[in-house]
């Protein structure tokens, strides 16, 4: 794993961790949590196409009769 794709990876989930922590009467605050922990797994999951630990092969293979 990338050094930038652990790095996302921990951010996520330190932001969630924030956000479970919170107290209730803090929703906003909570909801800007949440968005930045998906914007850091995003972000991760794409760290992690360009390190190329995700295969992916565009080419649909066909059974042959």
């Amino acid at each position: 794993m990338s050094k930038a794709a652990l790095s996302f990876l921990i951010l996520a989930i330190m932001a969630l961790a924030v956000d479970q922590l919170l107290p209730a009467s803090m929703d906003t605050l909570g909801t800007t949590a949440k968005a930045a922990a998906g914007t850091f797994a995003c972000l991760f999951i794409a760290a992690m196409f360009v390190g190329r630990r995700i295969k992916f092969d565009p080419v649909l293979r066909q059974a042959k009769p």
